[in-house]
């Protein structure tokens, strides 16, 4: 069976689907001979599970040309919804029958994310002021994998990003598309990899489903990729993050299990939808759980007495700060009650795969360890006043003092 004895629908839109892989192809025929090694930065979701899947099956049918070397870096946050994890499970285990080089990229373990909260004190991240989870347990540990797997030498790193998924991504493609050469539609092609200097110069990135619709994406993973004659892979799973049989017709994306910077758990709501996974439920306690912890009674606030190196008062002198000891050991109570109560519940459910684990038996240890040593993140030592503490003087920026008049005439 060839390529074109499958199709998404009758008449021209058979062709478009078939246009986008030839398209893919060209990009990969165009760039993928300059680099010996190529390096597939895979999330886990379904534009990257697209993309892996569908580049080794171009290489085993001989459609592209194979590296030298063909790595695969799988990003692992520690904090994917159940069904997507599962799936790059499974889809691990078929790259390595392949003989496919697959390495797990995680964050070290003092800078995951419920070690860092829970373990150092870091409040969860919000959309203002502390929007740290991305980088520190997605970007930075996959720059610094990828950098490790070049060593001394260069690669073209392969992602899965694509026009349409986010708008704020759309406008930096559009300004720079045609970087280094390349052509509209022949995928994303960058000659430096911006997230890290450790590697800039040295490596190449290209998107080569840059052009892909998001039904071409979902028609690859749940009818294409799964059949033999196109690798076999375990690619329909991933719906059910993305809202099951209308995973195409909703266009949900999906982040991390009780995303705190984001409003609505979508995902997570369609995954509940389906009875095989109503054993995910308790999930739905986390969210309020990090807006608690975000709470002044849960955290020290600096006084505004302090001084930086430079002899300032800094630009926010009474911020509020991390998290006490006492909201850390309740948030983490919490959460492993969350996680026991998933897995009695999948047992319940019939489920008979790996036990549910927000946090594991070596995350746990190492909170415990940190709170016990008393640790706080930087810059502070626990003897500041808690956030909800009334201050007699409020201090700003600029060094001005606004004293609480109630309190001076009860001094007085």
């Amino acid at each position: 069976m060839t390529i074109r004895d499958l199709h998404l629908f009758e008449g021209g839109a058979r062709l478009q689907m078939n246009e986008s892989i030839e398209l893919t192809m060209q990009s990969l025929q165009a760039y993928g001979p300059a680099h010996e090694h190529w390096v597939v930065a895979w999330s886990g979701g379904k534009d990257s599970t697209a993309t892996l899947t569908l580049i080794v099956w171009l290489i085993n049918t001989g459609k592209i040309r194979a590296p030298k070397r063909l790595t695969v870096l799988y990003a692992d946050t520690r904090q994917e919804l159940p069904p997507l994890a599962i799936a790059a499970e499974a889809i691990m285990d078929e790259l390595a029958e392949r003989d496919i080089e697959c390495r797990i990229v995680r964050a070290p373990l003092d800078k995951r994310f419920l070690v860092y909260i829970l373990g150092r004190g870091v409040p969860p991240p919000n959309n203002n002021t502390l929007r740290w989870c991305t980088r520190q347990i997605k970007v930075d540990p996959m720059a610094a994998a990828i950098a490790e797997s070049i060593g001394d030498g260069t690669a073209l790193t392969i992602t899965g990003v694509r026009q349409g998924e986010s708008a704020i991504r759309d406008r930096r493609i559009e300004m720079s598309c045609g970087k280094d050469g390349a052509e509209c539609g022949q995928g994303w092609y960058q000659q430096v990899l911006p997230e890290s200097r450790s590697v800039r110069g040295r490596i190449a990135t290209l998107a080569p489903l840059l052009h892909w619709r998001v039904c071409h994406v979902w028609e690859w993973l749940r009818h294409w990729a799964p059949r033999e004659e196109f690798g076999g892979w375990s690619s329909e799973l991933i719906a059910d993050a993305y809202g099951g049989d209308e995973a195409e017709e909703t266009n949900a994306r999906t982040g991390c299990i009780a995303c705190p910077l984001a409003q609505e758990e979508k995902a997570l709501n369609s995954i509940l939808a389906m009875p095989r996974w109503r054993h995910l439920a308790p999930l739905h306690e986390l969210k309020p759980i990090y807006r608690w912890l975000r709470e002044p009674a849960q955290r020290l606030r600096k006084s505004g007495i302090e001084r930086l190196k430079d002899g300032s008062i800094g630009k926010n002198p009474q911020r509020m700060g991390p998290l006490t000891f006492e909201a850390r050991l309740s948030a983490l109570d919490q959460i492993l009650d969350i996680q026991h109560r998933v897995n009695l519940g999948a047992i319940g459910n019939g489920w008979k795969g790996d036990v549910f684990e927000l946090i594991n038996a070596e995350e746990e240890a190492r909170i415990r360890a940190l709170i016990a040593t008393e640790t706080w993140p930087d810059g502070w030592n626990g003897d500041e006043p808690h956030a909800d503490e009334w201050l007699p003087v409020t201090i700003y920026g600029n060094g001005a003092e606004q004293h609480d008049l109630f309190g001076l005439e009860e001094a007085s």
